[in-house]
């Protein structure tokens, strides 16, 4: 059955540079329990945290890739909504998402070279950190490769003129 496309980017843009719209913002945000962090001054987001695992043991097993995920969020203390992996044949390689109300853990393996790519992204009063240890003990690596961003530094500025784009 088709259906007609309502959508329309035109009236999206038209609505969101309206004052109504900027209400609608400030309201929906002001009701949300897992407001920005503010640490040392800075108020963001969440911490996103980058972690690449070298020559990593353990990156083509279903049960360790989600003991793994379900451990690193306890000790979080996030909130697991759901998880989803997907097992990649024949190599071994796993992608997957363990879904949390502060946001994610995701991971890209591949075993056949001891690699696994892992984002650890949460807000609230998630504890982002406390995941590495688990991750270390999970899958061995020679090598933890930690980046942090903190997402959304910045990002209530734009109300007050902040450029649409910036790269």
């Amino acid at each position: 059955m088709e259906g007609k496309n309502t959508f329309s980017e035109t009236a999206l843009i038209e609505e969101l540079q309206t004052d109504r719209a900027d209400d609608c913002f400030v309201a929906n945000f002001d009701e949300r329990k897992d407001y920005f962090i503010e640490k040392n001054g800075e108020k963001f987001a969440g911490t996103h945290l980058i972690v690449d695992c070298i020559g990593a043991q353990n990156l083509d097993s279903l049960e360790a890739v989600e003991r793994c995920m379900r451990t690193a969020v306890a000790a979080a203390d996030a909130t697991l909504l759901h998880i989803h992996l997907h097992h990649f044949t024949p190599n071994g390689g796993i992608s997957g998402v363990a879904v949390l109300a502060e946001s994610h853990i995701s991971i890209h393996s591949w075993p056949e070279h001891g690699y696994a790519a892992m984002d650890v992204f949460m807000c609230g009063d998630a504890k982002p950190h406390n995941t590495l240890d688990v991750i270390q003990a999970a899958f061995e690596p020679e090598e933890l490769r930690v980046e942090e961003f903190l997402r959304g530094k910045g990002a209530l500025q734009w109300r007050d003129g902040l450029k649409k784009h910036s790269i």
